[in-house]
């Protein structure tokens, strides 16, 4: 979502002096704007030159209706390739788009959004004139409240992706622990994310920088340009109910006290003024609302702690909560933790966790507008792109599909989940600007064990085993995992539809203990981490896969950072 560009023009039965701001005009303008039919708002989200993301939002002033058709014609030589909230055609140079059997219904004074992606040469102009049903659509010229994309952070306007023409905070002190490696300095000037994954947190622990500390160190790094400061919002009660290593301090009850000791201290430090040219990208609970799809009810993979905070709700109630509180600062972006596409691509997953989603973002006085996007693979491992496979193949007349590896997944890698699971999202009532990171700290697996090409066609497994980037043993295996890599190095609107490729998830620091450490941090210890186990249903009775002599949670792990810069891909 790199950019903004957006179609609005005046409305001609505007009365004649008033310009300006449309929440400044006089009540006589306001008089002349409810009597125009329809207004189109048409902005270009990301362009990257031979291809772009847009999105349309259409307001009906007229009489309600049923079912609705919006027209418009293009002056150079863009075509559709594919869409979302609404169904698109093409005639030569003439679009048109008509409703879905879900949202046809537009009352008097409602509004409806679509959006889709589409190819062109040379130039993308935008369009001049759209219709409603046949009636001509007058809008703004961008200056008032239809206007869309706003300045930059600080304004009391998002931007639509933060990340774009910004840079990105570099945490001192994870740098200085990367520097200190051998060979560490080649990126240890890269942005991560900064963990607040307790209360302590907050104000720094054991002598180290507290949230203030780094917002002031992001304001020295900003200079007179945009900054992004990037933080992980951690510490749910009853955090991570699937998983050990990343219990929290809190209990499965203790929603009050995450409200009052952990997001409300964090949204004050966040809302003072002096942070207000900082564009802060939170993303909010990482393994949370998926491990309430995944690992309830009746599933194999169920467990009893995550049956609790699904009866109990206060997983939705958090999100919700901490969504309210942080979208009502202008500056704060918001994305929502989804999981990985080893985790949530599933057909009996993906739709359903969509709508999970939706019902946290309206909890607890949250809504949809407080919700700038969603990241994806936190923390873990699922390679961005396999290239020598895909979803599609067959091998022999079977399914990559009914390979042990893929195992009736409808992805392979973590781009072509994100962007589909973006349209789902989208189609379940998020807004269609919306827009997906992907964590690539860990997810390079290059070095000598990368294919060069496909597996040998001799069965579909061995085309899959022997073509495929990811070398985990099995796709659920998520703690220190050994032969992986850094990966693609953090850039803004790398892919349609994708805000930012993040270094979320520091490299170097673990995911987990090999063996129990007794600690204060209300972390314990998961056999995940433990080289030894030979696994669970979650990882389809695998070994774990995991590197040994790993230390807590969060803590440098000096081994691990050594293999991810060697087995680097694009290499370092």
């Amino acid at each position: 979502m790199s950019r903004t560009r957006t179609a609005v023009f005046a409305a001609l039965a505007l009365v004649a002096g008033v310009s300006g701001p449309a929440a400044a005009v006089t009540p006589a303008a306001d008089t002349a704007i409810s009597a125009i039919p329809c207004t189109v708002d048409y902005k270009i989200q990301n362009d990257w030159g031979t291809g772009f993301t847009a999105a349309v939002t259409v307001t009906n002033n007229a009489a309600a209706k049923s079912s609705w058709s919006v027209k418009w014609s293009y002056a150079g030589n863009q075509q559709v390739t594919s869409y979302w909230s609404a169904k698109l055609s093409q005639s030569g140079t003439a679009v048109t788009a008509g409703n879905e059997t879900y949202n046809g219904a537009l009352a008097t004074g409602g509004s409806v959004s679509f959006g889709f992606n589409g190819s062109y040469s040379g130039t993308n102009a935008i369009p001049t004139s759209f219709t409603l049903d046949g009636v001509t659509c007058n809008v703004d010229d961008g200056t008032g409240s239809g206007g869309g994309g706003g300045t930059g952070g600080g304004s009391g306007t998002r931007v639509d992706n933060p990340y774009s023409g910004a840079k990105v905070y570099v945490n001192p002190e994870w740098s200085a622990k990367a520097a200190a490696e051998p060979g560490g300095t080649r990126v240890s000037n890269q942005p991560t994310g900064v963990w607040l994954d307790r209360i302590a947190a907050i104000n720094g622990v054991n002598g180290g920088m507290g949230l203030r500390d780094h917002l002031d160190a992001a304001l020295a790094q900003k200079g007179s340009g945009e900054e992004v400061v990037q933080l992980v919002i951690y510490d749910l009660p009853g955090r991570d109910c699937a998983a050990l290593a990343s219990n929290g301090e809190l209990g499965p009850t203790e929603i009050d006290k995450y409200k009052t000791q952990f997001i409300d201290p964090i949204a004050a430090i966040l809302s003072d003024s002096k942070y207000a040219s900082l564009r802060i990208v939170t993303t909010i609970e990482i393994d949370s609302l998926p491990n309430l799809v995944t690992n309830t009810g009746s599933r194999a993979t169920a467990t009893a702690n995550c049956n609790t905070m699904l009866a109990n709700g206060n997983y939705v109630k958090g999100v919700g909560y901490a969504l309210a509180k942080l979208g009502a600062i202008p500056n704060v972006y918001n994305y929502l933790d989804a999981g990985h596409h080893g985790w949530l691509g599933w057909d009996d997953n993906f739709a359903p966790a969509a709508q999970l989603f939706y019902q946290a973002a309206n909890a607890e006085g949250a809504t949809v507008d407080d919700v700038q996007g969603f990241i994806t693979n936190t923390a873990n491992y699922s390679a961005l792109k396999e290239n020598n496979f895909t979803i599609n193949d067959t091998v022999n007349g079977t399914s990559v599909r009914q390979s042990k590896w893929v195992d009736w997944n409808r992805y392979v890698d973590e781009l072509s989940f994100a962007q589909a699971f973006r349209t789902e999202l989208v189609s379940v009532g998020f807004n269609s600007g919306i827009g997906m990171l992907i964590d690539t700290s860990r997810n390079g697996w290059g070095g000598s064990a990368r294919p060069a090409g496909p597996g040998p066609t001799t069965s579909v497994d061995a085309y899959v085993d022997g073509g495929r980037y990811d070398r985990r043993i099995h796709v659920g295996n998520w703690c220190n995992q050994a032969g992986a890599g850094l990966g693609e190095r953090p850039q803004a609107s790398p892919a349609a539809g994708i805000d930012a490729y993040v270094w979320m998830k520091p490299p170097g620091e673990s995911d987990g203990s090999s063996t129990a450490i007794p600690n204060d941090e209300g972390k314990g210890f998961d056999q995940m981490c433990d080289p030894t186990y030979t696994g669970n249903a979650r990882n389809g009775n695998n070994l774990s896969g995991a590197l040994p002599n790993a230390p807590l949670s969060g803590h440098w792990f000096s081994a691990q950072f050594q293999q991810l810069m060697a087995n680097a891909y694009p290499p370092l």
